[in-house]
């Protein structure tokens, strides 16, 4: 039987979309792998005399830039499945806290209505059964474990979806050995680690190559004046340039038990307005979330500040100061350079120091540096 994925994935290559590279080369090899034992258990022969295999599915890692996004998208997006889903990893674990308490608040009328059952007081088997009926495929980007919450319950989630026949495909910038490193109470999630290892094939994509990074190279990445139909659609199409064969999907943080839901994101890159980002009641976490989450941050209009905008200031000096330290590449388009963004004012002193930052980030000295 002929592949879709290394069909699609030649092309691509033909059409000059993708670049050859031996390192994502391997690994679709291993997705091609993974394709032949989906289709032989799904075999009706193999499943009527009982002799289907097992397929648990596969853990992608490497460092950032690899093109891990862009082959699972290729992956999900040829794969032929009745029922399968494509989600960013923290989108999910926020929905899955969101049916445990569901099932903790729900009467037993309510349960049976949502999850099909309403007896025994864990959650963790009916919320399992739920997403299992929907989807017999779920892959899942950009998996980084930091929330306890989220360590202690995915080790008895993975196992309930995979004693449910679930196919599991994931995208990480760590070797599972390091997620949740130095967590609290780590010895208790080391199973889920240890159950990736027994059950997934894991594969590290390697090689030197951070494609995205070769795209922003000698590129310009401070446009201005945002007013400018020029410059706006230059912004737009290095947006397009760097999401290209990437899932645009929007995605979701938790911040302390608050919830930031931003329309534009894919893979690693997010694009947010400067009203979303610094108009909002957001602070110092949620910008630290955000340089953890995205290694490419696109700003759309940043206007000119003054002493009535002194707190969208503060907010704008924050989340620069959060991308500059985790060396997130920005993007920003502007309604004037850097030094006259703020000039003067109550709090123009201190976003000098914002002024110094955002020429560094444009350079290409900054934009060559590996986060």
């Amino acid at each position: 039987m002929s592949s879709a994925i290394k069909s699609q994935y030649k092309r691509l290559i033909k059409s000059g979309d993708l670049t050859p590279d031996p390192a994502q080369s391997a690994a679709i090899d291993v997705l091609i792998k993974l394709e032949g034992k989906i289709y032989r258990s799904q075999s009706f022969w193999r499943q009527f005399l009982g002799i289907s295999p097992r397929v648990y599915g596969l853990y992608l890692w490497g460092l950032p830039g690899r093109g891990k996004s862009m082959m699972m998208d290729l992956f999900y997006d040829q794969i032929r499945f009745p029922s399968k889903r494509r989600i960013h990893f923290h989108t999910f674990m926020a929905e899955v806290h969101g049916y445990v308490k569901q099932w903790r608040e729900s009467d037993a009328k309510t349960r049976k209505t949502i999850f099909g059952t309403h007896k025994g007081d864990d959650p963790i088997p009916p919320i399992a059964g739920l997403i299992a009926k929907r989807s017999k495929l779920l892959c899942f980007d950009e998996l980084q474990v930091t929330d306890i919450a989220d360590a202690m319950m995915l080790g008895r989630l993975f196992e309930a979806l995979f004693a449910r026949r679930v196919i599991v495909v994931i995208t990480s910038n760590r070797a599972p050995d390091d997620l949740y490193k130095n967590g609290l109470n780590r010895d208790l999630f080391v199973p889920f680690i240890k159950m990736i290892k027994e059950r997934m094939k894991v594969w590290e994509v390697t090689g030197p190559k951070d494609f995205r990074l070769d795209r922003l190279k000698g590129a310009k990445v401070y446009f201005t004046p945002s007013e400018s139909d020029a410059e706006v659609a230059a912004f737009n199409a290095l947006w397009a340039k760097l999401t290209k064969n990437l899932t645009e999907t929007g995605a979701h943080l938790e911040v302390n038990e608050r919830q930031l839901e931003f329309r534009r994101a894919a893979g690693p890159l997010l694009r947010a307005s400067f009203a979303e980002l610094c108009a909002a009641n957001n602070g110092a976490q949620d910008y630290l979330a955000i340089s953890e989450r995205f290694t490419t941050v696109f700003i759309d209009y940043v206007p000119r500040l003054s002493v009535d905008k002194r707190n969208e200031a503060k907010r704008f000096v924050t989340l620069i100061d959060a991308l500059y330290e985790a060396g997130t590449k920005l993007v920003v388009l502007a309604e004037a350079e850097p030094a006259d963004l703020y000039p003067k004012g109550d709090g123009a002193f201190e976003f000098e120091r914002t002024v110094s930052r955002l020429e560094e980030m444009r350079s290409e000295a900054y934009l060559a540096k590996i986060a």
